[in-house]
């Protein structure tokens, strides 16, 4: 495996290709910490223009909390939460289900997540999309307490 072809893959325009990148990804960062290196740059892939570039690297980066030894992900955790206000309701809906990877790594982390949890607005999103936002809150929420 090509690991750097494979990380190049991530910001591909073709998004099969780029989504198969991620998925592999994810799995190797459930079975070794090779990954643990890039953290910072999954925690930067969050400001990218294309947002699902953007979700792309908070999942990878959610998945790095496993391995982390030295503090990578609580350091960058503010940055990467950012795309909690994204303007794509479908990319908020899939950084709330990366931090439910991220969780049982770091309850050092819960009551700064937990407040931005809370404080998050998912009525700004349209109807079809808030009620799910408020259920993938909620399901983090019951898992930190």
């Amino acid at each position: 495996m090509d690991l750097e072809l494979l990380l190049s893959t991530l910001t591909a325009k073709d998004t099969k290709q780029a989504y198969g990148a991620l998925l592999e990804l994810e799995s190797l960062s459930r079975e070794t910490d090779d990954l643990y290196p890039y953290t910072e740059h999954f925690a930067d892939m969050v400001g990218d223009r294309a947002y699902a570039v953007r979700v792309r690297g908070f999942r990878l980066f959610c998945q790095q909390a496993r391995w982390d030894t030295e503090g990578v992900v609580d350091r960058n955790l503010d940055r990467a939460l950012a795309i909690l206000e994204d303007e794509k309701p479908t990319a908020v809906r899939q950084a709330l289900a990366a931090l439910a990877e991220l969780l049982p790594y770091k309850r050092e982390l819960w009551p700064n997540l937990r407040q931005r949890l809370e404080t998050m607005e998912p009525r700004r999103y349209r109807d079809t999309m808030a009620p799910l936002i408020e259920q993938d809150i909620r399901r983090l929420l019951e898992m930190m307490n």
